[in-house]
């Protein structure tokens, strides 16, 4: 059933309370368009969904596909970008797709599912915070540097004033279309900050289910916490 903006429920994942009005407005307004995207989304979500997995990448990265051109494969914005994942000719190119007039792949679901996950994968690697990945896939990692200077933060809701629009914007939708999808965030609408207090609290519950911890395995434990933040930021 799809996910209305009647009630957002947090459940297990914290919804920042600076989104939580976005997304109650976001989906009241697009509630009808959501809803014929959901309709159509069955095939092209399988599809990503393996080129995620394969990549150990989070699988409900592939919402960002919905507020990039509605999963449709013709879509093309006013400076060129095509596809499904509205990749430019010359990202394209460099992510290893073909791009000519007879034969542009960048409408392929697969083909572009891919360059759009090495791409995604690459951004993480370099910021380490899910949403300003999605910011850097908007404007560029160029723009969120300079908000980070200009903010003394890298934490989203603390810089979004100093990124594009457009992107501060880009990073919301991606948030409210998760939820109108999954009716729940995931490690992918959380900051970096947020993901590891999710994750120590987790660990924190497993080890209640372990009993008393004996002072000799506090540091088993401290290592098990590491790996476990390094899996929860890729949805392992």
């Amino acid at each position: 059933m799809a996910y209305t903006a009647a009630a957002v429920k947090t459940n297990n994942f914290q919804l920042n309370r600076n989104a939580v009005r976005f997304v109650r407005n976001y989906l009241q307004k697009n509630n009808e368009g959501l809803v014929k995207i959901k309709q159509r989304s069955r095939s092209p979500f399988r599809t990503m969904d393996q080129v995620f997995k394969k990549y150990g990448l989070p699988l409900q990265l592939k919402y960002l596909a919905v507020i990039e051109s509605e999963l449709k494969q013709t879509a093309v914005s006013r400076v060129g970008a095509v596809g499904p994942w509205q990749l430019m000719p010359a990202t394209a190119k460099i992510l290893g797709l073909t791009v000519t007039p007879a034969n542009d792949e960048r409408k392929q679901y697969g083909k572009s599912t891919k360059a759009a996950a090495l791409y995604l994968r690459d951004l993480y690697s370099e910021f380490g915070d899910w949403l300003l990945v999605m910011a850097a896939y908007n404007c560029g990692p160029g723009p969120v540097y300079t908000a980070i200077h200009k903010s003394g933060s890298r934490n989203f809701w603390n810089l979004q004033a100093y990124l594009p629009g457009e992107s501060r914007e880009h990073v919301k939708k991606f948030i409210a279309t998760h939820y109108y999808f999954e009716g729940n965030g995931s490690v992918t609408t959380l900051t970096k900050a947020e993901n590891i207090k999710y994750s120590k609290m987790l660990m924190a519950e497993a080890n209640k289910q372990k009993g008393p911890v004996p002072v000799r395995q506090e540091a088993w434990y401290k290592n098990d916490l590491e790996a476990f933040e390094q899996s929860i930021a890729f949805g392992y």
